[in-house]
């Protein structure tokens, strides 16, 4: 249950860095490793996941197991990864970091096709990348690399946005844990749904200790609890769908789900993040051996017109699947059981469950992620 928040500080007084640090200071070790975690550092170290090298589980009989990637519990080892919880509990993860320096040193460049992203992550060259579609032809990579010096360093904890800084300077340089928490700020761009990017409310209601995920987070909950939002929709005649979603798609077939996405999706702007060839087996959630792109995008759609419950995500599920995809499960799905043993390792779960969870102690990985009872 270490924030990622702690554990970035601790590393960092030795001149380390977790190999892949999601972005948002809430999230937890143990929880990145039982769901997916993902960031720029991603095109060189995998999932975090795929910097896991040892962990202890809690299994629902109350016995404690360490697996590794070579030991009698194996099979677990690889299983963990997109349990959710229903395998077991990490109760202490040993895991890679990789050396820092001070600085990180940014360039912020226009991009047109992904074969352009593919000849920088062949080249190995930076040590972050990721990008901001700020609209159908309004994209930017993000090159970063570690900088022992900086000649000036830009702060985004306040006053200045992050996310607008990227279409609007061609180079910067940060901190680097300035840097590894440039989007909790203001939780990516959705920092808007609370009023945070209004000049009034951020200096003078939320202020520079209350801007970032942690308080987001709780606006949002006590929103969703409330109805605020979904009153004031009905008022305007208006009707809404949450399309909150990371999807990772082979590199290949990257172009056709931006194309699909702009054409039927709409919501900007856009994350991207390019994944390295997964080296291990990770059989509940199966990226592959080659380049997959992850787009996250997080946003309510609204329109005039009614819509099935959970239209767009149907769309999004249906075209993920096509382009030899898979999502993330933190989001809304609706997968039919078939499909999603298909997708998310049915054999192998129903195998892992058998042995490690015989008595039922958690639920099955499709009542908790797609009918969440």
């Amino acid at each position: 249950m270490v924030t990622y928040e702690a554990l970035v500080a601790a590393c960092l007084a030795h001149g380390v860095m977790p190999a892949v640090v999601p972005q948002l200071k809430t999230i937890t070790l143990g929880g990145a490793v039982a769901g997916v975690g993902i960031e720029s550092s991603s095109h060189r170290y995998g999932l975090v996941h795929d910097g896991m090298l040892e962990l202890d589980v809690l299994l629902g009989d109350g016995r404690v197991v360490t697996c590794t990637p070579d030991n009698e519990y194996r099979d677990l080892f690889s299983g963990f990864p997109n349990s959710y919880g229903t395998l077991g509990y990490a109760l202490r993860v040993r895991a890679k970091t990789i050396p820092v320096k001070p600085f990180v040193h940014l360039r912020h460049v226009p991009f047109t096709s992904f074969s352009q992203m593919e000849e920088i992550l062949q080249a190995n060259s930076e040590d972050f990348v990721d990008a901001t579609a700020f609209g159908p032809g309004k994209l930017f990579m993000t090159l970063g690399r570690f900088a022992d010096s900086a000649p000036y360093t830009s702060d985004y904890k306040f006053e200045k946005i992050y996310y607008r800084s990227i279409a609007e300077r061609g180079e910067d340089y940060l901190t680097i844990a300035d840097y590894l928490w440039r989007w909790d700020t203001d939780w990516f761009w959705c920092s808007k749904n609370v009023l945070a990017q209004n000049a009034f409310f951020r200096k003078y209601v939320f202020g520079r200790r209350r801007l970032g995920s942690r308080t987001y987070t709780k606006i949002m909950r006590w929103n969703s609890r409330v109805g605020v939002t979904k009153k004031l929709e009905r008022v305007l005649g208006l009707h809404s769908e949450s399309v909150i979603q990371d999807v990772d798609i082979p590199l290949g077939n990257a172009s056709e789900f931006l194309k699909f996405y702009s054409e039927s999706i709409g919501l900007w702007p856009m994350w991207i993040c390019p994944i390295g060839p997964q080296k291990e087996k990770f059989s509940l959630y199966p990226v592959g051996d080659e380049w997959a792109i992850n787009f996250g995008f997080w946003d309510v759609k609204r329109t005039r017109e009614r819509h099935p419950a959970g239209h767009f995500n149907r769309l999004i599920e249906r075209k993920v699947g096509e382009l030899g995809g898979i999502k993330s499960l933190y989001s809304d799905s609706y997968f039919g059981r078939e499909e999603f043993a298909a997708r998310y390792g049915g054999e192998a779960y129903a195998r892992l469950k058998a042995k490690y969870d015989a008595a039922a102690a958690f639920p099955q990985l499709y009542d908790k992620c797609v009918l969440r009872q």
